[in-house]
């Protein structure tokens, strides 16, 4: 029997007749849950909801779709973990395109076309239609050695955050201190053991060329560096300014006529990461050397308080990690800045960074 969503699965939908231009690129709508997945298909013209249905999240359910799909057609999927990517991998293998939809924006987007419901079906049918209205990148698939570098940071992280919630707990319940004891042992000790696994791993120079060079940049220690190689390997950013805004070190701008907002960070993204470079960009102004400090006194001297100047400096660290990964250049404070300020044109003067 002929699939009912044979007809309209094609590639592009044609123009005016004669005209021989295409008019819009169909785009499959996913909406991945543990068990389902929910898959719409929307005319990319009128916007009308063409194909809907639901299969299992299983490899036979990801091989019937493949089957029930062109290969043309690209498939649009919010990150839902090893769920989603699942998914993506299997379609990936199957050369097709996966789509990456960034969920804060994605959400904001089903919300206005539709804000009395929500359900899985109506969530991949929004999801098709996000994919026709934005522009949208490769979903990320991760390398074996980046998503086992990425397991353990992510394991390190949890455990170094037990460890400064049980320790809060043992200064304020002294009567409890000799029992809290042993567990913060056994956490520093779980830490430990984690860092000397992320140590061994990151230290391959095929699959983590940039590390070297990043642990040399001051401030920056073994953990932030592997948290930055990792995320610069999967991602591959093309460029420094992408890199920043997705670990929200941008800066947002409101304006509007003769009103001029201030400038603050967007605080989007990668929040960890963003985190960890602010911490860095504090500890390089305890390096004797420090090639930052001269920035760190201007922002000072233009009026920023003493975390905005840090910002500015934790963003002047992640171009240079971007151009480090980029072409595989080593760290050198003389040309620091020496480099011409290729986008500066896309940075606009800052009033206060928080």
């Amino acid at each position: 029997m002929r699939d009912p969503a044979a007809a309209l699965l094609k590639p592009t939908v044609n123009g005016p007749q004669g005209s021989g231009e295409p008019k819009g690129v169909i785009v499959l709508g996913i909406d991945v849950a543990k068990d389902t997945l929910s898959v719409a298909l929307v005319h990319p013209v009128s916007r009308r909801l063409q194909w809907q249905a639901v299969l299992p999240n299983t490899p036979a359910g990801v091989r019937q779709l493949l089957r029930r799909t062109p290969c043309a057609i690209p498939w649009v999927l919010e990150p839902t973990g090893r769920y989603g990517l699942a998914v993506a991998k299997q379609a990936a293998a199957a050369q097709r395109q996966v789509l990456l939809a960034p969920p804060r924006k994605a959400k904001a987007f089903l919300a206005s076309v539709q804000s009395r419901a929500k359900n899985d079906r109506l969530d991949s049918h929004g999801l098709a239609l996000y994919g026709l209205s934005v522009p949208l990148r490769p979903y990320p698939i991760k390398s074996e050695s980046v998503e086992r570098l990425d397991q353990l940071l992510a394991a390190r992280r949890g455990i170094a955050q037990a460890l400064v919630s049980l320790g809060q707990q043992r200064a304020v319940l002294p009567y409890a201190a000799a029992a809290l004891l042993p567990a913060l042992k056994a956490l520093e000790a779980q830490r430990a053991a984690l860092d000397e696994q992320i140590a061994t791993l990151s230290a391959d120079a095929q699959a983590f060329p940039a590390m070297a060079a990043l642990k040399a940049v001051p401030g920056i220690g073994p953990v932030t560096a592997a948290a930055v190689a990792s995320c610069l390997k999967a991602k591959a950013f093309p460029h420094p300014d992408a890199f920043v805004a997705y670990i929200g070190l941008d800066v947002r701008v409101r304006d509007s006529g003769r009103h001029h907002g201030k400038r603050m960070l967007s605080k989007q993204g990668d929040a960890h990461l963003r985190r960890l470079l602010f911490l860095c960009a504090r500890a390089s102004l305890l390096s004797k050397r420090n090639p930052f400090k001269a920035q760190y006194d201007r922002e000072l001297a233009k009026g920023l308080h003493k975390t905005a100047a840090l910002n500015v400096i934790a963003r002047k660290m992640a171009r240079m990690c971007w151009s480090i990964a980029r072409h595989g250049t080593t760290f050198d404070p003389d040309r620091l800045y020496t480099q011409p300020a290729t986008s500066q044109h896309l940075t606009p003067p800052l009033d206060n960074e928080t």
